[in-house]
């Protein structure tokens, strides 16, 4: 990497194929395999290539402080016998028995997590598409108090997984026990993965149409806080997305810009808005009368605007 850094220096760019050269009988002298060593340089490579183009920030060189905490594998592998898998220079390794997809693995890598390490394999394996129980369609308003506001008026409890641990946490910052405050952070992450994916596999499942309501979450995260993180519902869009996309389902991110203070019955701009109409929760339509739930309403505007019955300019993910 600091090679690659002087040498833009003096206008000088090297492909990929000329560090390969460069490091050919390195492997035996490290007693580490060729392979690794070209992966390594490849992903040092790609980083460099982003930050040329503006697309990423300076890589940094790994050292005492920045340590390396993945080691690629470019080559493919053989598949697991039984809890056993061959990993090329380490030989046959163990692994906690789980049911892996029948595939080719065309390569992997070594992640390194605060509960261990782990192998990343990527497989060349058919997708399995969701199976359909019902063809509805949905708008959903994502929230804080409750996480999710269906248009069908069901609201989704938010499980809290980062206040639950918050004190536990706080303890191990405070005592300095560096190792398990990053296992609670790791453990944390992992729960809010697991109820997005069974999320996102219900809503994907259940309609044909996916209607997001967009909001602009880091201006959220400057008044809210922590809240907003702990509700990961930019990765929940992303699972949403892809798993619409395999399983032939249209997702759709609409605009959110009034979409609380807009009457899903008439339309007419009298709802509450503004930080101090947050505490308004349930609302009467001045123009024709009607009673709203405040997220529910946004839920319904959402759907609307996703089926193409309002609002312009929405964002598709198809």
């Amino acid at each position: 990497m600091r090679k690659i850094e002087l040498d833009v220096h003096d206008g000088i760019f090297h492909s990929s194929k000329d560090f390969q050269n460069l490091l050919a009988g390195h492997g035996a002298k490290m007693e580490i395999p060729s392979h690794t060593l070209q992966g390594m340089l490849a992903s040092a490579h790609t980083a460099w290539q982003r930050c040329f183009k503006r697309l990423a920030k300076r890589p940094r060189l790994k050292g005492r402080r920045n340590a390396l905490n993945s080691i690629p594998f470019p080559d493919p592998m053989r598949c697991p016998n039984g809890n056993r898998i061959g990993i090329p220079g380490l030989g046959s390794v163990r692994f906690h028995a789980m049911d892996v997809p029948e595939g080719t693995i065309k390569c992997g890598r070594l992640v390194r997590r605060a509960s261990g390490w782990y192998l990343c394999a990527f497989i060349d394996a058919a997708p399995a598409p969701i199976p359909h129980v019902a063809d509805g369609q949905v708008g959903i308003d994502p929230g804080f108090a409750s996480i999710l506001t269906l248009s069908t008026g069901e609201k989704i409890e938010h499980p809290r997984e980062l206040e639950r641990t918050a004190r536990r946490l706080a303890q191990a910052q405070r005592g300095r026990d560096r190792q398990l405050a990053a296992r609670l952070q790791e453990r944390i992450a992992n729960r809010r993965k697991d109820r997005n994916h069974k999320l996102s596999r219900r809503l994907v499942a259940e309609n044909h149409l996916i209607a997001f309501s967009a909001d602009h979450h880091i201006a959220a995260a400057k008044v809210f806080g922590r809240s907003v993180a702990s509700s990961g519902h930019a990765q929940l869009r992303t699972m949403l997305a892809y798993k619409s996309r395999a399983g032939g389902r249209t997702y759709r991110e609409v605009e959110a810009r009034n979409s609380t203070k807009t009457c899903s019955s008439c339309g007419a701009l009298t709802g509450p808005f503004g930080l101090v109409g947050l505490s308004v929760r349930h609302w009467r339509c001045g123009a024709c009368g009607a009673s709203h739930d405040r997220d529910v309403n946004a839920a319904r505007n959402a759907l609307a605007a996703g089926a193409g019955t309002v609002h312009e300019g929405a964002l598709c993910v198809a």
